[in-house]
């Protein structure tokens, strides 16, 4: 599953630089700089790609790249 969001983030985020020091508690916006609407895109592939609904309020949640494999892994239970 990782490797998927992973994945899915990079086609996001466009300096590769920032994938040098990666760590799950890299945040979206200041670390990856992904802005809200490759937020919106984002979501739209993890819930296509893991069979899903991701609310707003989980989306809101949607942090760090921890939040995204936290909100996955509840989905999957």
């Amino acid at each position: 599953m990782e490797k998927k969001i992973i994945e899915i983030l990079k086609k996001y985020t466009f300096d590769e630089k920032v994938w040098e020091n990666f760590s799950q508690e890299m945040n979206l916006k200041d670390d990856l700089k992904i802005n809200s609407a490759r937020v919106v895109d984002i979501v739209l592939d993890l819930e296509e790609q893991f069979d899903i609904e991701i609310s707003d309020a989980e989306i809101e949640k949607m942090k760090t790249v921890q939040d995204i494999y936290d909100i996955l892994k509840s989905k999957q239970q």
